[in-house]
């Protein structure tokens, strides 16, 4: 696994499938070995000859193999088997890694153009003052007009200690403003934390690459795990990321020995995964919130706390995503990434979908499907019913509002633009705890009549508590810088609170099930 509503998120949606497609990647990379030619290879290559005699236009090996050939044989395998070009392997290996070399923020696509979104805190473009919103026109003196998000991004990357110029247009400065700024390594956390409440933290895992583990023990820490009273891990939108970073994390929370996960593949033996360490004796509630976009790692993680009855799992069913891929490089620094074995729950449950029936893009895109195979019954270790073949089904079922068309517009450009705008004439940083008040969306709302938007003042008073939400979420990136936004945006989550509220039923269900292990012992 990689680096987790259609008509509105495509783009993130598209950028999910892109992940999901990687699977869980073992923490091993293989080489391919070379095997004798079969007659299907004489065939192929007999094939690639009479077209590389024949084609009205000659085709060029790289384009004919690793853009034709080898991305059409592992379509029909599966939905995660995948090929990576040079320039997709290399993120692969930095989404893994967890660090790159460049200047630190976030960029995509606002109305053609490239926009900083946010730069990470503590960056080098952070500390430069780069600001969300501004336009970024030119790379080393080299305009971006032409340029996608993707390519813009690819130039502010380099090697470390090197310098890159970066000019920008920001709203409210008639000029260009130019930044000189040094590359440096950029670290992408996956791990945030703070407290929702007295002695109850609350945990994100972003994905799961080499760090992950690390980071979670490092911010348990700095909360003084031993005086927990419960933990929300939140692994919402979680598209997975490397296996042995969730049997790490799963192994912090459950008890020594206890299986985690298990493999089983054509060409490789059954291995299970158990916990190595356990949690010492700390046994706090813990609540897991997941989404129909937690995957793969993410769904070991939560598949093995509800098979050992270690939490209680709030939100919608999972994704079902249960191939474990191996990745082999190849030349010319490619990459191929092939499903080589299911995973199972420690209950024995196969959490993969059923992809047989339907296309690629209904298996990504799915709505509704199916979430429990009725020949696939299994029971938590105090002998609670669950079922397998399609993700994890929470124990608490909770469905976030579809959002109106006025969400929509919003959603998609409307807060950021009218931040963008205010920010231009408010200059000064808002204080810590602010929230919107009555003026500020009164300005809101006279900006989007302004600009074309179209709803009703009733709409608008509906919307009002989402609209304070999230347009704080938007403010606190540009007044104060990502992590501040994430946490204000957590604090006032609907869903992070009936998470705090289900605290007695994953007590409960920790308690009980310690009861049946004893009795059973007996």
């Amino acid at each position: 696994m990689v680096r987790k509503r259609l008509s509105f998120l495509s783009i993130p949606l598209i950028l999910l499938a892109c992940a999901l497609l990687g699977g869980i990647y073992g923490r091993s990379v293989q080489a391919a070995s070379d095997t004798s030619l079969s007659a299907d290879l004489h065939n192929f290559a007999k094939a690639y000859a009479l077209v590389e005699q024949n084609a009205a236009e000659v085709p060029t090996g790289d384009k004919a193999i690793y853009d034709g050939a080898i991305p059409g044989m592992l379509r029909t395998l599966d939905p995660h088997s995948n090929f990576f070009d040079p320039k997709a392997y290399k993120l692969l290996m930095e989404d893994q890694q967890g660090h790159y070399s460049g200047v630190g923020m976030q960029v995509g696509p606002r109305n053609d153009k490239t926009v900083v979104l946010n730069p990470f805190p503590g960056s080098p473009a952070y500390r430069a003052g780069i600001r969300p919103g501004d336009i970024i026109a030119f790379v080393n003196d080299k305009p971006t007009a032409n340029l996608n998000t993707t390519e813009v991004a690819d130039m502010l990357k380099g090697p470390r200690s090197t310098p890159v110029k970066i000019t920008v247009s920001r709203e409210g400065s008639p000029d260009y403003i130019t930044f000189s700024i040094v590359r440096e390594d950029i670290v992408r956390h996956t791990v945030t934390g703070f407290w929702v409440k007295p002695n109850i933290a609350y945990i994100r895992i972003l994905s799961f690459g080499d760090n992950t583990n690390r980071e979670l023990e490092e911010t348990l820490r700095s909360f003084g795990e031993n005086r927990l009273d419960g933990l929300v891990l939140d692994l919402r939108g979680n598209p997975g990321g490397l296996l042995n970073q969730a049997v790490a994390v799963a192994d912090h929370f459950l008890q020594k020995g206890q299986a985690v996960v298990s493999q089983h593949g054509r060409a490789s033996a059954e291995r299970i995964y158990r916990a190595d360490h356990g949690n010492r004796g700390r046994e706090y509630p813990i609540v897991v919130l997941v989404n129909q976009y937690s995957a793969s790692a993410a769904e070991i993680v939560s598949g093995a706390m509800q098979d050992h009855d270690r939490a209680w799992i709030l939100g919608e069913t999972t994704f079902g995503k249960g191939l474990v891929q191996t990745v082999f490089p190849m030349r010319d620094s490619t990459g191929l990434a092939l499903t080589t074995a299911h995973f199972y729950t420690p209950s024995g449950r196969l959490i993969q979908r059923d992809y047989s029936h339907e296309s690629f893009f209904d298996y990504y895109y799915h709505k509704d499907h199916p979430t429990n195979n009725p020949n696939d019954i299994k029971t938590t270790d105090s002998g609670r019913t669950v079922y397998g073949g399609g993700g994890i089904t929470p124990d608490e079922k909770y469905t976030p509002a579809q959002l109106d068309p006025l969400e929509v517009q919003l959603y998609r450009k409307g807060l950021f633009n009218f931040t963008r705008n205010y920010f231009a004439a408010h200059p000064d940083s808002l204080p810590q705890g602010w929230m919107p008040d009555a003026a500020t969306l009164a300005q809101l709302h006279d900006y989007l009549q302004k600009n074309g938007y179209t709803f009703t003042d009733a709409a608008f008073s509906k919307d009002t508590d989402w609209i304070k939400r999230y347009l704080a979420k938007e403010m606190y990136i540009w007044a104060f810088d990502v992590d501040q936004s994430d946490k204000v945006f957590a604090e006032t989550d609907p869903e992070v609170a009936q998470a705090v509220k289900a605290m007695p039923q994953a007590s409960a269900l920790l308690q009980n099930a310690r009861k049946v292990i004893v009795q059973r012992m007996k």
